[in-house]
């Protein structure tokens, strides 16, 4: 197989540094990372969005974390450590040279040619295909976390039975784009096509299946009225969201959002000259009013509770300047206010005259919206209907889990919970939060399937998610009780850094156009290296605190 050589002096790369090289043609990049003495090649593109992983955060151990969506690979092995990437890097050969003056890079052609767009899976794993032994593992869910779980079971090498129960009509998908895009075509969402995940994989997918019960003493599921076994239960069945109970919240043109179901019937907000009510300020609903403002609807009104936009999460600076943003864009805005009732066509002793459809809102103030379409983007709730009356399971008041730090459901020894359904352990003291992030779904699952698989890989991340809403917006930490904020840039143009934090310490960072701030704040909250308040306050950048070279020390 013909290969190809790169040289470049050594002093291009310093320890702690990563640089994007080309490989013989302008589509082929190798990315060469340096620690110490050591240098290492890879495909220089995230698997997750192809972000480029030279712009990202490089830190002691070899961990390289993606600058666009945290996703985390091992620059020594090409191993995925964090999702949300779904694939492994390709490795070449680097040599650092014995009077250490240049670094040779080598890789055979056609490899580096496929490298940033040919998937693989699989880095660690020598799994070669599932025996048919035992009663293997049932994972209730074919969301985030259930994925995660199922993938890393192969990744790290478990050969046993691998079963999945999603009531939804298809493989697992990528469920942000839902909201960043409307998309509702299967095959643009899907991670993988159900065949590979069945036959690559050897998962014994089950789509438009719901199971209804667990005997965990019988250590069955019932699918379909049939008990079936396992010897290990993921239970993954995300959440589900939540209809505000009020008059007119069961018509037909009033919308909640969460699968690709949802999507469809959700199509006519991509119309022209349409009137939309969206009924709260959140995340996916703002996230949707991005789409759908730019296609000339007639009105878009947004009804919230708080005085501006997500203020409980980013505070009332960004939350105003983020109004003011899709203000510009149309947008109409009723904060403080709660929603009443949706009126539908008028009804003649009792009998409706004509569609069961919306259209009008009504609001507390006495305000009367006109609506063609109305989406409810009111929060979820955990999707544990089926454990509600089994004693073995102590749902908690929201409807989610305590598990351990192993995800372990309490008491349940072979029983585990991930995604929006657990209270896990969040720092050393062992706080319980339930955090309804993807990307904390797809590591929980992964770390999960690791421990099953026999090689522990404990869920230590920091909480990381990112929204469109006119430029991407990134956020680290658990925020939620922050007193105060440490702004840096200005909000008002979509430009900024904000620390939040409850005394001197720092709780979560958030940004806008600065990436990898938050991926690089991220890796300093995970080891304990975040500058305190009084020092971000007197200027301290923590883009310069070194957790890349060989002689980093970190906390854990």
């Amino acid at each position: 197989m013909a290969t190809h050589t790169v040289e470049l002096a050594a002093s291009d790369i310093q320890d702690g540094q990563m640089k994007e090289i080309d490989f013989g043609a302008e589509d082929q990049k190798v990315l060469v990372s340096r620690i110490g003495d050591n240098v290492y090649a890879t495909s220089a593109f995230c698997t997750h969005y192809g972000a480029p992983l030279a712009k990202g955060v490089l830190a002691a151990n070899g961990r390289v974390t993606c600058p666009w969506h945290s996703a985390c690979f091992s620059v020594k092995t090409g191993d995925i450590e964090d999702g949300p990437a779904r694939d492994a890097l390709h490795c070449f050969t680097a040599v650092l040279s014995e009077d250490k003056s240049k670094i040779t890079v080598t890789a055979p052609v056609e490899e580096t040619k496929k490298a940033n767009k040919e998937r693989k899976p699989f880095a660690r794993s020598k799994y070669a295909g599932a025996k048919d032994e035992g009663k293997g593992v049932v994972i209730v869910g074919g969301g985030a976390g259930g994925l995660g779980a199922a993938e890393a079971l192969r990744e790290y090498g478990y050969t046993g039975k691998v079963t999945m129960y999603t009531k939804e009509h298809n493989a697992p998908i990528d469920r942000p784009k839902l909201s960043k895009s409307l998309l509702d075509e299967p095959s643009k969402l899907e991670w993988r096509p159900a065949s590979v995940l069945r036959h690559t994989f050897g998962i014994d997918l089950h789509t438009g299946t719901e199971v209804t019960a667990v005997d965990t003493k019988a250590k069955t599921v019932t699918v379909h009225g049939e008990a079936v076994g396992y010897d290990k239960l993921v239970l993954a069945p995300g959440s589900w969201p939540n209809r505000i109970p009020i008059p007119g919240a069961d018509f037909q043109n009033v919308f909640t959002l969460r699968n690709i179901d949802d999507t469809k019937k959700m199509q006519g907000l991509k119309h022209k000259g349409k009137h939309l009510v969206v009924i709260g300020s959140s995340f996916i609903s703002m996230e949707l009013v991005a789409v759908v403002m730019k296609n000339e609807p007639a009105s878009l009104h947004v009804i919230g509770m708080e005085t501006v936009p997500f203020e409980r999460v980013l505070g009332k600076e960004i939350g105003q300047a983020l109004m003011k943003f899709f203000e510009k864009n149309g947008v109409t805005f009723h904060m403080e206010q709660k929603t009443t009732a949706i009126h539908g066509p008028p009804t003649v002793l009792g009998h409706v005259t004509g569609t069961h459809k919306a259209e009008s809102v009504a609001l507390g103030d006495g305000t009367v919206l006109k609506a063609d379409y109305v989406v409810m983007g009111v929060g979820v709730r955990p999707a544990t209907q089926f454990l509600a009356n089994n004693p073995s399971f102590t749902l908690e008041r929201d409807g989610g889990l305590k598990v351990d730090t192993e995800l372990r459901v309490l008491g349940l020894e072979d029983v585990f919970a991930v995604g929006d359904i657990a209270h896990y352990p969040v720092d050393e003291v062992g706080t319980l939060r339930r955090i309804e992030h993807w990307n904390v779904a797809t590591d929980h699952g992964r770390s999960v399937g690791a421990l099953i698989a026999g090689s522990p890989h404990p869920y230590g991340r920091i909480p990381i998610f990112w929204s469109a809403l006119g430029q991407q917006l990134r956020y680290c930490g658990i925020g939620i009780n922050f007193d105060s904020v440490i702004l840096r840039g200005n909000a008002e143009e979509l430009k900024f850094i904000a620390f939040y934090v409850q005394g001197e310490t720092v709780l979560a960072v958030v940004s806008m156009q600065n990436d990898p701030v938050v991926m690089k704040c991220a890796e300093l909250l995970r080891h304990g290296l975040m500058p305190s308040a009084t020092e971000l306050r007197q200027g301290k950048d923590p883009m310069e605190i070194d957790v890349s070279s060989s002689h980093a020390v970190l906390k854990k």
